[in-house]
């Protein structure tokens, strides 16, 4: 008898305005694929949602196995509950390998040491020729490779349940069989899988039974055999269609060509020659990776090409995306998420900002043409949305879709170059855009360029396809012969597809600077540079006394940078630790006197940590519960703390016992032993940094605070942590002040503020949040510390100082996110 993996038992969930889901019921037993689909906004992806626990539901109740899933996404993986979602919820920040860590459940995690081999092994069980690095960041990784690495964890899991949400919309052909192979195989060894896909035929292809979702209610629970394609779509919309794709035209009278390309060219595709005439839609095929995508992405402007493009007869450049658009080119990229909505904006600003220039007069946008524009728009495609203001990234991934599709249309294209048109849209919505491409291409002569992974979408949309193998065109198919089986079979029998080829010099460089190693050896070079060239020009430079000088004054920036990391890590900057480190230094001179006992000394060393973790609690709960900026939160402070070393100490004053001054400034030959400690610490953070849980909950917390928690991170814990984390590096930065000032100077610490963010900067750390190194910011401080020093040696004004740490600044976090961005488009 089979038993149940999953039961679901009248769950309800609404939303503002919205019943998303409405006393839905759902069993699936072991070893069972069972399909759910449904339109777009029919509620599938809240109920996967709510199965996962990233979701928890008004009413209802969801078991796992017969246990009760009433808790978070943590509860689900623990009861063998996987997910791969329509978007991956990868972390950006982070590498292939730290990704699968963090989303596999504990018990099947390796020992970090071991977290690269482990995750290589992972991907070749999907692909035993994959070339996606375990040490690649997913931020440099192409849609496909995205899914690729999400599926690959959700199997590395090993599943009791697994949830596919639109899994293929990515994946090539080769691919989607591989997929298909995965699940036949889970199910034989008994977990139950739900399969939701808006493709009926990988539904019917791969599942045994389907449940039909509409309107956030089931409409019913079938055998797959028991209905046919049609029959399902008329139960997915509610009604029947006559048929998928509009009519096309009969073949008029040569015209013109709206685009022409002649030996059009570039590293992903080769000596292309193509003609579209007004009206026309013209699909370019192939497997995946062989310069149709390319072709299409460099017609809108994002990556060189060589060669001669004429719109209506003229010759045009199109070499940035904005002289694309000059030109009458407009484009639908085929990653959404990414490249197709501004997701914080509302659904109305994500189509007026693709049309300033019709909604806005003499430069400045009018109310009344926005707002015609936006109801065109939307009405135009029939995009279901609580209201224009609503946020984009709140409508279902087929709204989003057309709403993007509706705003690109606005622009009036000569050329619409459409990357996967129907992506992630149900079946009612693609004959809605089918039927609307098809009036564009008639009324107004548009001539469309489409890619698609559906070899029958292109069969049934296009007037002609161009088949591209190994980056050039090897095959036409129109007329009679445009069908789903000639488009296929000329993929394939044309190549067997071509892998990305590696990268040359230029690229492998780019991934190095966008790596987290490049800046320890940037800092490096340069100091050494610094170093030689300061000694030419004047020997005392590298005298011992000087040296040591050097290190033990950049003890303090080492560890105030170190805590400064820490922050940006999360996404934050913290103003504060500049004064902080001066009333710290306060706060000692009335404790650590020779006058003092020793538990009265005991007393000041206890106040120094105290003080700064609630300074830094503080901070944070500014930052997590107020919800202020952290640059307004830490400017606040800063005053406050500014204030509070003026009030207790506003002449220097209050001597610190000797004692302890010669102790934090102990020696072992030229080195400062504190300077010592500072580095080991370093050292010791950094490998936390890399090789444990809390430091890539860490990062991704920074990288992404919504995925991080769907892969157990607790970002207000995480938050927290961080804020504390560098109040207490802020106050051993404190301690080692303490050495050189001698006294409670209320203006000891000021200074500290910019010269940390530059050296954090420096050294690595993203202001965005996710990426940082300790080591890199105790270099970026030695480097800040070595211009500073060297300013008097060259026998420069001391206004130079700040004129080569703000210029270093500058050019080390242009570098890095330059080269980071670059890597990432490659």
């Amino acid at each position: 008898m089979e038993t149940t993996a999953l039961r679901v038992s009248a769950v309800t969930k609404t939303f503002p305005g919205v019943t998303a889901l409405d006393e839905v019921a759902l069993e699936v037993g072991a070893g069972e694929v069972h399909g759910v689909v449904g339109e777009n906004g029919a509620g599938k992806s809240t109920l996967m949602a709510v199965i996962s626990g990233a979701l928890v539901p008004d009413r209802g109740t969801v078991e796992v196995a017969g246990r009760p899933m009433d808790g978070g996404p943590d509860l689900a993986r623990a009861l063998g509950v996987a997910i791969v979602r329509q978007e991956p919820a990868l972390l950006p920040d982070l590498t292939v390998a730290e990704n699968l860590y963090l989303k596999v459940p504990p018990a099947h995690r390796p020992r970090p040491g071991a977290m690269s081999r482990w995750a290589e092994g992972c991907l070749r069980e999907w692909d035993q020729e994959t070339r996606i690095r375990p040490d690649a960041r997913v931020s440099q990784l192409v849609a496909e490779e995205r899914f690729i690495v999400e599926i690959s964890a959700a199997l590395s899991s090993r599943p009791k349940v697994l949830i596919l949400d639109e899994p293929t919309e990515h994946l090539g052909e080769r691919d989607v069989e591989r997929l298909f192979g995965k699940v036949r195989a889970l199910a034989r060894q008994g977990c139950a899988v739900i399969y939701i896909s808006h493709r009926i035929r990988e539904v019917r292809a791969v599942a045994g039974v389907i449940t039909v979702l509409r309107d956030g209610r089931v409409r019913g629970t079938y055998p797959v055999g028991a209905l046919s394609e049609s029959d399902i779509v008329a139960l997915i919309i509610g009604r029947t269609l006559d048929a998928t794709f509009p009519a096309k035209p009969t073949p008029a009278a040569p015209a013109p060509p709206r685009l022409e390309l002649a030996d059009f060219r570039s590293a992903g595709f080769q000596g292309v020659n193509l003609r579209v005439g007004p009206g026309e839609v013209v699909g370019l095929a192939g497997i995946e990776g062989n310069g149709q995508r390319e072709t299409l992405r460099a017609l809108a402007g994002l990556g060189g090409s060589r060669g001669e493009v004429r719109v209506d007869g003229s010759v045009v450049r199109v070499h940035r995306p904005r002289s694309a658009r000059k030109h009458g080119f407009a484009f639908l990229p085929g990653d959404r998420h990414r490249e197709g909505v501004l997701g914080e904006l509302s659904v109305a600003e994500n189509i007026v900002f693709r049309n300033l220039g019709s909604a806005s007069r003499w430069g400045v946008v009018s109310a009344r043409r926005s707002r015609e524009l936006v109801a065109a728009t939307l009405d135009g495609l029939a995009v279901k949305a609580a209201s224009a203001s609503a946020p984009i990234a709140s409508l279902s991934g087929g709204n989003q879709q057309k709403a993007v599709l509706g705003s690109i249309l606005a622009t009036d294209p000569r050329v619409l170059l459409i990357d996967e048109p129907t992506q992630g849209v149900d079946v009612g919505s693609k004959v809605e855009i089918y039927a609307y491409l098809r009036r564009l291409a008639a009324g107004t002569g548009t001539a469309i360029l489409v890619v698609s992974s559906d070899a029958l979408e292109l069969a049934g949309l296009c007037d002609r396809v161009l088949v591209f193998s190994r980056g050039t065109v090897v095959a036409e198919v129109s007329g009679a012969e445009l069908t789903e089986e000639t488009i296929t079979a000329a993929a394939l029998t044309a190549s067997t597809g071509r892998r990305q080829a590696a990268k040359g010099g230029a690229g492998r460089l780019l991934s190095w600077l966008a790596g987290d190693s490049a800046p320890a050896i940037l800092i490096a070079a340069a100091m050494v540079a610094l170093g030689v060239y300061v000694a030419t020009r004047n020997p005392m430079y590298l005298s011992t006394f000087n040296i040591s000088s050097l290190l033990a004054l950049v003890v303090p920036l080492m560890f105030v940078a170190m805590a400064q990391t820490t922050v940006m890590m999360v996404g934050a900057i913290d103003l504060s630790v500049g004064p902080l480190m001066g009333f710290l230094v306060v706060v000692g001179s009335f404790f650590l006197t020779a006058e003092d006992a020793q538990g009265r000394q005991a007393l000041g060393w206890i106040l120094i940590v105290v003080v700064a973790i609630a300074v830094s609690a503080l901070n944070w709960a500014l930052v997590d519960a107020l919800k202020l900026p952290p640059l307004v939160a830490t400017l606040a402070t800063f005053f406050a703390l500014q204030s509070g070393s003026l009030l207790l100490r506003p002449q220097p004053g209050g001597v610190i016992d000797t004692r302890i001054v010669t102790g934090l400034g102990a020696q072992i030959g030229v080195v400062p032993v504190a300077f010592l400690v500072a580095v080991a610490g370093a050292i010791a953070l950094q490998f936390a940094l890399r090789r444990s849980w809390a430091g890539l909950a860490l990062r991704a917390v920074g990288s992404d605070e919504r995925r991080a928690g769907l892969a157990g991170a607790r970002a207000a814990v995480i938050r927290l942590a961080a804020f504390v984390g560098c109040g207490l590096l802020t106050a051993a930065a404190a301690v080692c002040l303490i050495a050189q000032v001698g006294s409670g100077d209320p203006a000891a610490g000021t200074t500290y503020t910019l010269t940390s963010i530059s050296a954090a900067a420096i050294g690595g750390a993203s202001i965005f949040g996710g990426r940082g190194s300790f080591l890199g910011a105790v270099l970026g401080a030695l480097l800040v510390q070595q211009i500073l020093g060297a300013i008097p040696f060259l026998s420069l004004s001391t206004a130079w100082e700040s004129y080569l740490v703000g210029a270093l600044t500058l050019v080390a976090v242009a570098t890095f996110s330059k080269s980071r961005q670059m890597s990432e488009v490659a």
